[in-house]
């Protein structure tokens, strides 16, 4: 197992984490998708948050990720539905039309503590093939 650190802790917290957009429109297509995938991964760089896997459904995301827990996961999540939603919204105005706001307020996550990272990885790039 590999472990990170910060200034004052040493950790492993891995955690899965699955979205969806309001009412569960298939709205993650026709390059929203690909733009979506460069927005987190910029925001995930910014917050020294380290995805894992990362696989964007046209109806919903999963996201394997490592969070520093003084940053917290919760934070993390906002953080990425916030900004990728303001800035979506933006560049795709079709978006504003068809739904209210572009993501749930909930969202599922689960720590990945006992089960093998392989199998989680694996478990989120066969999702494109369901």
């Amino acid at each position: 197992m590999e472990y990170k650190s910060n200034h004052n802790v040493v950790y492993s917290c891995k955690y899965h984490v699955v979205w969806c957009p309001k009412y569960r429109r298939k709205v993650l297509v026709n390059g929203v998708d690909i733009r979506l995938k460069k927005l987190i991964e910029e925001i995930c760089g910014e917050y020294h948050i380290d995805i894992i896997e990362m696989e964007i459904m046209p109806d919903h995301i999963h996201l394997l990720m490592e969070v520093d827990p003084q940053f917290g996961i919760h934070k993390a999540v906002k953080l990425i539905k916030g900004r990728t939603s303001r800035v979506l919204r933006q560049e795709y105005g079709w978006l504003r039309s068809r739904i209210p706001s572009l993501w749930t307020n909930s969202y599922f996550v689960s720590t990945v503590g006992e089960a093998p990272l392989s199998v989680i990885k694996q478990y989120i790039e066969n999702q494109k093939n369901v």
